[in-house]
């Protein structure tokens, strides 16, 4: 028996801030929302696909804004996206570089920590 992989990761945002989060999970970040079950609908929040994984947003407490819990989303143009987050008004925050890769960090507007990162041509070939 073997785990198979990462079907989807869920996060919370306040339920007051779901109309925000949507507008900054589907428009600035560009995820697709995909069909949450009926089922789960009345709980509120949204599902988006990211790669051939899940992100669900549920509506719950504020995040700990001092937890070291993340997504780290793998881009192909990490300057891109610095830019784009930093003229969305995210504060953008430098990590500690690690070998085979480059990153920033920042918080989504509701406290989630988020990384980006770019796997530099020599971490693709090993």
């Amino acid at each position: 028996m073997v785990i198979l992989g990462l079907h989807h990761a869920a996060i919370t945002i306040p339920a007051e801030e779901e109309d925000a989060a949507r507008y900054f999970y589907l428009e600035i970040l560009s995820l697709p929302e995909i069909p949450k079950p009926g089922v789960l609908r009345p709980n509120g929040g949204f599902w988006c696909q990211l790669g051939t994984q899940q992100l669900h947003i549920s509506l719950g407490k504020a995040p700990d804004r001092s937890a070291k819990a993340h997504l780290a989303y793998a881009v192909d143009d990490l300057e891109h996206w610095r830019k784009h987050l930093a003229a969305a008004g995210i504060q953008i925050k430098a990590s500690v570089q690690l070998p085979g890769m480059e990153r920033f960090e920042c918080r989504d507007p509701f406290g989630n920590r988020m990384e980006f990162l770019s796997l530099t041509p020599d971490s693709q070939s090993a």
